[in-house]
């Protein structure tokens, strides 16, 4: 089971900033740490996906919980 390094809260921001301040928290996490986005851009869910699938990180979950969106994000 893999635990939560850093959370990232970007409710509230839209494309591209998630994204943007996703791959700095990353930048300052160890291969194997997970990171934690909340996010309310419906955009995200895709954004993520292509995003994770660019950089090599793994896409662990994604799941929506009504307007808001989570992503756990494990640095490779």
């Amino acid at each position: 089971m893999s635990t939560t390094a850093q959370e990232l809260d970007a409710r509230g921001l839209n494309c591209p900033l998630p994204i943007l301040r996703a791959k700095k928290a990353i930048n300052g996490l160890q291969p194997g740490d997970v990171l934690r986005v909340r996010s309310t851009d419906p955009g995200s869910v895709k954004d993520f996906d292509v995003f994770c699938k660019s950089t090599g990180n793994k896409l662990v979950s994604s799941e929506q919980n009504g307007g808001e969106y989570v992503f756990q994000i494990r640095k490779h």
